[in-house]
């Protein structure tokens, strides 16, 4: 059986991929799970400085799944270098950067600071933010902006660079083809919709932030019809990201294009739920007869009989 899948240059063990924001910096895991059972990691996004996020709570509960709004709180792309990324070197999973910038500018300069050192295997470009005050969400929103990003980020990186695209547009294949377009090697399809709780007792949001970002199992079914869609505009793999907790999400992913995929909310209820999930993503593909996970990419029949 053959788990292994490849995102451009870069290959991984297998196709599960811990989310950008729901796995600390990666090295906080260590002593909870195996993180060299990971495909890949994808540290907490990584500003020019320390950012220190939107006020608590920062998260609530939902019938199916969660809102978060962090507002990307992070400790600024030079302490990461200095003290996350040197333990990490020691873990075989692919370390992912996530980065993101208040402009183009920034972004850029971010991936340059992380260009100077070693113990990264891509950047994953954040213009898809829902929580931040500037940049964030417009970026992912407007294809021109999206490729102003991207291209700024391209010239000064020699690795892959992943696109994390935001749900709420209304054609994801428009921004999907600019990112493309401006050297975009990968795309992570999607980022959490915007949503609120509000308790009517006290009038107020549940979290600190008047909205936040919806995600885990309830956003699966349109998440899956995203992947559909932006697989279909563009030749670079898409990684599925939206309410994965089993073996059984990951193939649907697979079927409707996806070349890998993010386990981002089940984290928060189990820190051991991507090393699960591949362990059972093992046993299906075992019950099922599939060697080749690969195979099921793209697989999705035309039409319903």
């Amino acid at each position: 059986m053959d788990l292994s899948v490849e995102i451009g240059t870069l290959h991984l063990a297998n196709p599960v991929i811990a989310a950008s924001g729901t796995f600390a910096y990666g090295i906080e895991f260590a002593g909870l799970t195996d993180l060299n059972r990971l495909g890949a990691i994808v540290v907490k996004g990584l500003s020019l400085e320390p950012m220190e996020g939107a006020p608590a709570p920062r998260l609530t509960p939902t019938p199916a799944g969660m809102i978060n709004a962090v507002g990307l709180q992070n400790v600024g792309v030079q302490r990461f270098i200095s003290e996350k990324l040197p333990a990490l070197r020691s873990y075989r999973s692919p370390i992912i950067a996530n980065v993101f910038g208040r402009n183009a500018e920034e972004y850029a300069e971010v991936v340059r600071h992380l260009e100077a050192v070693d113990g990264l295997a891509a950047y994953e470009l954040n213009i898809s933010c829902p929580n931040v005050a500037c940049g964030g969400i417009q970026f992912g929103s407007n294809p021109q902006m999206a490729a102003q990003v991207v291209s700024a980020a391209r010239r000064v990186s020699r690795r892959p660079l992943w696109v994390k695209l935001s749900p709420n547009v209304a054609d994801i294949g428009v921004i999907a083809r600019a990112a493309e377009q401006a050297g975009g090697d990968a795309l992570t399809v999607a980022n959490t919709y915007p949503a609120m709780s509000i308790d009517f007792r006290t009038r107020r949001s549940r979290i600190g932030n008047p909205t936040g970002g919806l995600s885990g199992r309830a956003i699966k079914p349109i998440t899956l019809r995203l992947v559909h869609e932006a697989s279909k505009a563009v030749g670079v793999p898409v990684i599925g990201l939206g309410g994965i907790e089993t073996g059984e999400d990951i193939l649907e992913y697979f079927v409707v294009g996806a070349s890998a995929v993010q386990v981002g909310t089940a984290n928060f209820a189990d820190p051991n739920a991507c090393v699960r999930i591949v362990s059972d993503l093992e046993k299906l593909c075992s019950s099922e007869n599939i060697n080749n996970i690969n195979d099921l990419r793209g697989a999705l029949q035309p039409e319903n009989h």
